[in-house]
């Protein structure tokens, strides 16, 4: 049982009468100040000395003018002389008798008073933590939008929920002080419970529903209640209902216009969240007034071309031609279905008069792989334009309500948000939440309440709004906005509505969802209810509407005239990333040829002096270091006396040279990878690694690879130059840790194995711009630079898939000379045979063509079978496109020996799939090109250290016993 005493003091300088009193250790203070009752908080006292003289001071003061005390004081002696003898009120000091009542009712008042306060602050947190989950979300007003269906106990939905607080139906009209944790009282700090409670209703359970009190940070949790509770705060002006009118009149009649032209065309259109449209174009308009002036945006497909058209500002003919089947495709590759396009487009923001750039990146039907792309992109145009804080450059992410609650690359993604090589200091997420995936419930397709909690890892506030309420999700994004441009921290912004069609327009959802689908057969559209409700405010006239409606309608009619009159496709108008200064004004190289690779011996010797040493005074190395920078791994120095004390060699150079980047990443491939990509796609004069830690856990990013560094260029017309470094090679590390899988990347090469292609010029050069990505093993260190640089020096840019055998790296005849990257010399496709079989090549009984590390195990082998001039070993170099003419000039030196494949992959992975029809091609089937190497398999190694090494020995064996193919 806690001890209450109660004990009397005076306010030091406020004269104001002071009650304490001590509950379980701690001591309670309650100001009764005469004008605001009572306010209570903890803080530990030491216990004083009682006396009543504060109940006496608080009596007279009372009898003075009864208005000179809170009303809380005039209820309480207003009680306590109703109860004394007739006549006591007109005494001018209380009677003995009172004074004593008074006293003897002061512990339980205490006591009821702080119990009544704290209940109330109790009360309102629990608004604060809990109202959304009865906040109106649902347009339709059939589902649950946190999926829990229940209302908790704590929310006062009945009157006799009160009695949870050890309130009733009577204190609904007694006054409260409130805390400093609202904003509900505005300029008052008291309020009758009834209006507490319905403030709270109004700020936490109407169209909004807000999901912040998770946040750890008492400052931004203090921030989100002052935007959503004080009182009157959701204010539009006139002119800006007629703004958001006038959007979602192009919203909705868009839609329209598409559906009355094309009705049996997918076109995944946005009707049932039109205010979708309104609602980034705010979130545009208000980060602009903040300084922002370029946006990079991520969406899927639904509602793309309305935000293409209407956000963007595509020109509209340009969008309607797209549904023409007789249009012809200007540029190379396959192109894409119209919303999975892109664009990119500099444009004054008519609300700010600010110059603005928005981007919207093209994206596969892979739901939310692009949104790592996004962050990719804009982290490079904040990098290159020093824009540190993310004040200039920002992102949008638009999402599907299934995709974003079952795609962990959402996960991934906000899992970078805050790691400094990744961070793009806060980016916006609009869900789109059809309350529906596809033709699935979402009763059974997530776990979590709601589809947006997976933003709550990284503290993210998230605003549920109903879509059917256009100015609540104005006024979320505005939040939103000015959130992000406070904190740079991510927000997500929940936009419940509903789908008024099905999946696609060919769709018939009642097969699925019948109930759902007749309410929203019913449902009026949301233009037509926020129009008559203008109307009726006197907003806008319905002359003026009307006028509106007619005017865009025009504006559709005359670009679909306009449109007839293309014939031709250009890809290339659709560019998310163009590169003006790269190519030519048509988006071509401005030349066919490589500039050398090949360095000055005196440049290599500065580089290599530079890159062993320690640039910085003081600075602590590992007494180890010294020996290891064969590895990039190495490139970053950590001080080992200084914590997070580092140093970059390579930064140090030359003055003024190129940023050198060496990033730590969280523990993911899908969503890095598509960061790395998205960063490559911002600046062509940028070299952009990631390197797998072992070669087959790139099979944990297969999306971004398929759909965008395979396919890229071909969908979208976007060159990108990035490299995959993949450590590959048998070296019986087991199944999980030596394949890179190199048989995927190579049946995903778009050159034709049964055409030698003729080209006039450099036939190197052209047969990369013809490519879709570049595929190397480089059994050298000069060979591994080479690439490198011939990749920044292309007049183009492909992707390069690098395997990189770890066992290179101290392998004593994997090494290279300067001599090798001496000026005039450059990257070598194929390496032929240099030894004494290549002196009398007429002679040679069988030539080996290989690649990567079995090279060297083959060249043991061969010596120590003395074997030189009855056997040439070629390494491919450049597996993918194929050397065709290096690989003929070869096969023409030997025309005696017998050709052979060795890998030391299995039979069906590796290489041979993909060289055998090359090497048909180039004999024109005249001799048979020879398997050497491990059987065919399912796992890609052993994880038995003798089997790997009785496999390499059967296949050596092989390699060099002439008459291993005789029969």
């Amino acid at each position: 049982m806690s001890q209450f005493r109660v004990l009397a003091g005076v306010l030091k300088g406020g004269g104001s009468p002071l009650l304490r009193w001590r509950a379980g250790g701690l001591t309670w203070r309650c100001w009764a100040h005469p004008k605001r009752g009572c306010s209570s908080r903890t803080d530990p006292l030491p216990a004083v000395v009682s006396n009543s003289s504060y109940v006496e001071e608080m009596y007279l003061t009372w009898l003075d003018d009864h208005k000179n005390v809170h009303e809380s004081w005039d209820s309480f002696f207003h009680n306590i002389q109703a109860s004394g003898p007739s006549g006591e009120a007109d005494e001018r000091r209380p009677s003995a008798l009172l004074q004593g009542r008074v006293l003897s009712h002061s512990l339980d008042v205490a006591e009821k008073v702080v119990e009544d306060h704290l209940a109330v602050h109790t009360l309102i947190r629990a608004y604060q933590i809990r109202g959304h989950h009865v906040a109106q979300l649902d347009p339709l007003g059939i589902l649950d939008a946190d999926l829990d269906s229940f209302v908790p106990s704590d929310l006062i939905t009945t009157i006799d929920k009160l009695g949870l607080y050890g309130l009733d139906e009577s204190d609904l009209d007694r006054s409260f002080q409130l805390p400093h944790t609202t904003f509900i009282g505005g300029q008052e700090a008291t309020l009758p419970l009834k209006e507490i409670i319905r403030r709270l209703e109004a700020s936490y359970c109407g169209h909004i529903g807000v999901e912040f009190m998770f946040i750890n940070n008492v400052n931004q949790c203090q921030w989100i209640r002052q935007k959503f509770e004080t009182p009157g705060i959701m204010q539009f002006t006139n002119a800006e209902k007629r703004t958001l009118l006038a959007r979602l009149i192009r919203s909705t009649r868009f839609e329209d216009f598409l559906a009355r032209k094309w009705s049996s065309e997918k076109r995944f259109g946005l009707e049932g969240c039109e205010v979708l449209i309104p609602a980034l174009k705010t979130i545009i308009d208000k980060s602009s007034a903040a300084g922002i002036d370029s946006v990079i945006m991520g969406m899927p497909h639904r509602g793309r071309l309305n935000v293409l058209a209407n956000v963007i500002r595509k020109d509209l003919d340009q969008i309607f031609c797209q549904f023409d089947p007789k249009l012809e495709a200007a540029d190379e590759g396959s192109g894409d279905v119209k919303y999975h396009l892109g664009m990119y487009h500099e444009r004054i923001n008519r609300e700010t008069d600010k110059n603005i750039t928005l981007s919207l990146v093209a994206n596969p039907s892979h739901l939310e792989a692009v949104d790592p792309v996004v962050q990719g992109k804009t982290k490079a145009e904040q990098f290159y334009r020093g824009d540190t804080q993310g004040k200039k450059v920002m992102s949008i992410l638009m999402h599907g309500d299934a995709a974003f609650a079952g795609q962990g690359v959402v996960y991934e993604t906000f899992h970078l948000s805050e790691l400094p090589s990744y961070t793009t200091n806060g980016t916006i997420h609009v869900v789109v939440n059809n309350q529906i995936g596809f033709t699935t419930d979402p009763r059974v397709a997530r776990s979590s309440p709601y589809p947006t909690d997976v933003a709550r890892v990284v503290n993210a506030p998230i605003f549920h709004v109903n879509a059917d309420d256009p100015e609540a999700v104005m006024y979320v994004c505005r939040v939103a906005a000015e959130w992000r441009a406070t904190f740079n921290k991510d927000v997500v912004i929940d936009l419940v509505c509903y789908r008024r069609f099905g999946h696609n327009e060919m769709d018939e959802p009642m097969f699925t969802q019948p109930l759902m689908y007749k309410q929203i057969h019913r449902q009026e559209h949301v233009l037509k209810k926020y129009s008559e409700k203008l109307i009726a405010e006197g907003v806008v006239t319905l002359q003026e509407f009307e006028e509106e409606v007619a005017k865009y309608d025009k504006i559709c009619e005359e670009a679909y005239t306009s449109s007839k009159d293309e014939k031709i496709l250009h890809i290339r108008h659709w560019l998310d990333s163009p590169w003006p200064d790269f190519f030519t004004a048509q988006g071509e190289p401005k030349s066919m040829s490589c500039l050398p690779t090949g360095l000055d011996e005196e440049v290599l010797q500065h580089i290599g002096q530079i890159a062993s040493s320690v640039p910085l005074e003081d600075f602590n190395i590992h007494p180890v270091s010294h020996l290891l920078f064969c590895s990039h791994r190495h490139h970053v120095l950590h001080d080992q006396e200084v914590d997070k004390r580092i140093c970059v060699p390579m930064n140090h150079l030359w003055e003024n040279q190129a940023s050198y980047t060496v990033c730590n990443s969280s523990l993911s491939e899908y969503g890095v990878v598509g960061f790395e990509l998205g960063f490559a796609m911002a600046n062509p004069n940028a070299l952009i690694l990631w390197e797998a830690q072992f070669g087959d856990f790139h099979n944990t990013a297969q999306c971004i690879i398929d759909q965008f560094i395979s396919s890229g260029q071909a969908k979208w017309v976007r060159n990108n130059g990035i490299v995959l470094l993949l450590p590959h090679g048998m070296e019986g590390m087991g199944p999980e840790h030596s394949s890179a899988r190199p048989e995927r990347f190579l049946q995903m090469t778009k050159d034709d194995p049964d055409h030698i292609p003729e080209f006039t010029g450099d036939f190197e050069v052209q047969q990369l711009y013809d490519c879709n990505w570049i595929v190397v093993n480089c059994s050298t260190p000069a060979n591994y630079c080479h690439v490198l640089r011939r990749q920044i020096l292309l007049p183009f840019r492909k992707p390069l898939i690098i395997f990189t055998p770890k066992s290179l790296l101290r392998h004593p005849d994997a090494r290279s000379g300067f001599d090798d990257l001496a000026k005039g010399t450059k990257f070598k496709r194929l390496i032929p045979d240099e030894g004494p079989a290549s002196q009398s090549p007429g002679q040679v009984k069988r030539v080996i063509f290989c690649a990567g590390k079995v090279y060297y195990e083959l060249a043991k082998e061969r010596k120590q079978q003395n074997l030189d001039r009855d056997v040439a070993i070629i390494r491919l170099e450049q597996i993918s496109p194929f050397p065709f003419d290096l690989v003929s000039e070869e096969v023409e030196k030997y025309t005696n020996a017998e050709l052979v494949w060795c890998q030391e992959e299995h039979k069906n992975m590796g290489y041979y799939d993909y060289v055998r029809p090359r090497f048909l091609t180039v004999v024109a089937n005249k001799k048979p090109i020879w398997y050497v190497g491990r059987d065919p398999a399912a796992a890609p190694a052993t994880g038995n250290k003798s089997t790997h090494l009785n496999e390499l020995r059967k296949f050596m064996d092989t390699a060099f016993n002439m008459s291993s193919f005789q029969d």
